[in-house]
């Protein structure tokens, strides 16, 4: 089956805004595909949308994430030594849609979209019902050949932001991306922290002077109470390392009830 491909990209701007208008704001989840199995990465992820997350991020394994935590490292080598290939993704995602209601980004460092062909890795992405990618370490201004594939297809492409970005690099972030900008809360790594850097609100305050219409803040988030402090200044919290560390002990089971737990921080106001 092939989904339809303005459905899943409507999604995400459109859920995000939902979100906002309804409660505090939107909750999105990071989980690694194919960790620790791949059924068991979709179940998760299922449960996660089944708990309150409204947008999926899906990792893709990769040997060499320079931007990830501890946690997430080794969930990616775990899936990676496993036997995890890039194109399980689309399945993946497949599997995911089927049964949630709810957009998938897939989240890849830029090397294995090069390796797989930028345009075929597009058309897998709607194929599968992706809304589209998160690329951490690609800048806009050496992303034209996917930017020229995302406007092809109508994929959303999210770019990321950061406390060191300059103004000039926050506008072309700002008018590249598709979807939302993704706010970079601290330098470094991501991993869950006791407080979300104040360096957040900095971002989003400037990427908000940049004429930003949606931006959700990553990196860090590990409470209820961390998720509503985020949402009083920006449109998403997003959570990954918190939840992959929940199924690494707890399983599925875990990460549903992990979801459930921080995503009331979404619903104050």
């Amino acid at each position: 089956m092939t989904h339809d491909q303005t459905s899943a990209n409507r999604t995400v701007a459109t859920t995000i805004d939902t979100a906002n208008a309804e409660r505090a704001g939107a909750v999105v989840g990071y989980l690694p595909a194919g960790y620790p199995d791949v059924q068991t990465s979709v179940d998760a992820a299922v449960a996660l949308a089944e708990n309150g997350v409204d947008v999926i991020e899906l990792g893709l394994p990769y040997s060499d994430p320079v931007m990830d935590g501890p946690v997430i490292q080794r969930a990616a080598e775990e899936s990676l030594a496993n036997g995890f290939r890039v194109a399980q993704v689309f399945d993946a995602v497949h599997q995911i849609t089927e049964r949630a209601n709810v957009p998938v980004l897939v989240m890849t460092y830029w090397n294995p979209v090069l390796r797989y062909g930028v345009d075929r890795f597009a058309d897998d992405l709607v194929a599968a019902g992706a809304a589209g990618l998160i690329t951490p370490d690609l800048i806009p201004d050496e992303g034209a050949e996917w930017i020229a594939a995302s406007e092809r297809t109508g994929l959303d492409r999210v770019f990321l932001a950061a406390p060191s970005s300059t103004d000039v690099r926050m506008r072309q972030a700002v008018e590249a991306s598709r979807g939302f900008v993704y706010a970079v809360s601290t330098m470094g790594v991501t991993g869950a922290r006791a407080g979300v850097d104040a360096a957040a609100r900095t971002v989003v305050s400037r990427l908000r002077d940049a004429g930003v219409e949606r931006t959700c803040v990553g990196l860090g988030i590990s409470t209820a109470e961390q998720v509503a402090e985020v949402l009083e200044y920006a449109d998403g919290a997003i959570i990954g390392s918190a939840f992959v560390r929940a199924l690494a002990d707890l399983g599925v089971r875990g990460v549903a009830d992990r979801a459930a737990d921080l995503t009331t921080g979404a619903q104050r106001r």
